[in-house]
């Protein structure tokens, strides 16, 4: 099967930048949002505000490389919200407001992917499951579909067990046009790198925080795109979860 390149999707939908926009939370600077009240998420109907991420952490650089590992068995245990917030923002999280730079490099910041948290029942402490679209210029949530999806991406995933029992699903999507109209049929490699980046961040945080996950590049395009329904190419899903003993 080839890879399809969707139409031109912004990581808000154009409604909620109007919003913002006439709020005066955003600006428009040439190609780039600067989002100067991150914090205005709470106030944004349909968003669910994340905690702040932290900046500081007990485990260095260079042990979190060292203990990196790819984990697939998971405890019955939920993630806390400002797990999931701090592996959203080490994904994709903003990292310069006034620029717009996030946490991972992007060619031209085109930045044309798009990180979904599917979350199984009782996955995250405070959210009811469904699949999430992460904003970045918000650090915030935004449901796309309600409901326990954990089978579904198993079964699009060729029956990977460790998919169907994580608590939480990362999962990476690209709006390739973002980066081909920029850089040509060049930029799909682009992507592809890009999406590598923000895997390696999310391996490394993972390992920081003494949670498990591993990347899963084995699974039916066609299938994982229609249970996200976001006109996206799936790239990567990430189970995340505490390690079994």
């Amino acid at each position: 099967m080839g890879v399809a390149y969707p139409s031109t999707r912004s990581s808000i939908s154009l409604a909620l930048a109007l919003t913002l926009l006439t709020a005066g939370v955003l600006t428009l600077t040439g190609a780039v949002t600067v989002v100067r009240v991150p914090e205005i998420a709470a106030e944004v109907e349909g968003v669910i505000q994340l905690p702040a991420p932290s900046l500081t952490g007990e485990v260095s650089v260079e042990e979190a490389i060292a203990s990196r590992r790819s984990i697939r068995s998971y405890a019955h245990a939920p993630l806390t919200l400002q797990e999931l917030s701090q592996l959203l923002w080490a994904a994709q999280g903003i990292t310069d407001p006034v620029r717009g730079f996030r946490s991972a490099p992007s060619a031209g910041a085109t930045y044309p992917l798009t990180v979904f948290a599917a979350v199984s029942e009782g996955g995250v402490l405070g959210l009811e499951p469904g699949i999430y679209e992460y904003l970045p210029e918000l650090h915030g949530l935004r449901l796309v579909r309600r409901g326990d999806f954990s089978e579904e991406f198993a079964e699009a995933a060729l029956g990977q067990a460790w998919v169907r029992e994580a608590p939480v699903c990362l999962v990476i999507a690209a709006d390739y046009s973002r980066t081909t109209r920029v850089y040509g049929e060049r930029g799909v490699r682009y992507v592809h790198m890009e999406a590598g980046h923000v895997g390696e961040n999310i391996y490394l945080q993972a390992t920081a925080m003494g949670l498990g996950t591993v990347a899963v590049g084995a699974f039916h395009d066609d299938e994982v795109a229609e249970i996200l329904q976001a006109g996206l190419s799936p790239l990567y899903i990430f189970p995340v979860g505490r390690v079994a003993p």
